[in-house]
């Protein structure tokens, strides 16, 4: 009986523990469901600057993919979820880095979507503390990127472009973070 019992211990301690993948002193989910489309951990990692963790994030996708340029070409539902694990992350830092981002990623050409990145820009105006998670969804089926702050749903932010434009930010040539990239892509 107590081998019995050890080894179920082994087996449900196994299955826990790959059900979850830590980084950044946080716990990501291997999976995620956002409005019953379930999607897998690519890949996770930690933005950081200087030697300071910022946040943790990770991209969740269909199926596990190493290609960036297909992700952001891709039409499939996917998402990047960043957990806050910083408190020298202010809602200023956090607009201006995504401001910087969107310049990035869109190698300058922010016009066509800058009313989006408006609306997005606003979501990160709200004070931002320590452990919070926003999670930024792209369904087709509603139109275009889901934005959630700690599980609340902050709006719909339409368009295609946008959302090459957002998830270009981390995973275009000219990312936030090269490391992170690499991370994201599973490398």
């Amino acid at each position: 009986m107590k081998n019995l019992f050890l080894l179920f211990s082994a087996v449900f301690f196994v299955a826990v523990s790959t059900a979850q993948t830590k980084v950044g002193g946080i716990t990501m989910p291997n999976t995620e469901t956002y409005k019953n489309h379930k999607l897998v951990l690519n890949g996770s990692g930690v933005r950081e600057k200087m030697w300071i963790d910022l946040y943790a994030a990770g991209l969740y996708l269909n199926q596990k993919n190493g290609d960036a340029a297909s992700i952001l070409n891709s039409d499939e539902p996917m998402a990047i979820k960043l957990h806050i694990v910083s408190k020298l992350i202010s809602s200023d830092k956090m607009v201006d880095a995504v401001t910087e981002g969107f310049e990035n990623s869109t190698k300058g050409n922010t016009a066509p979507i800058q009313k989006e990145i408006n609306q997005i820009l606003g979501y990160f105006k709200e004070d931002i503390k320590k452990n919070d998670v926003f999670d930024l969804v792209y369904l087709p089926s509603e139109g275009g990127v889901v934005a959630y702050k700690n599980g609340e749903e902050k709006g719909v932010i339409k368009g295609m472009e946008f959302k090459k434009g957002l998830f270009g930010i981390w995973l275009s040539n000219r990312p936030a973070d090269d490391g992170l990239r690499g991370d994201l892509l599973g490398k």
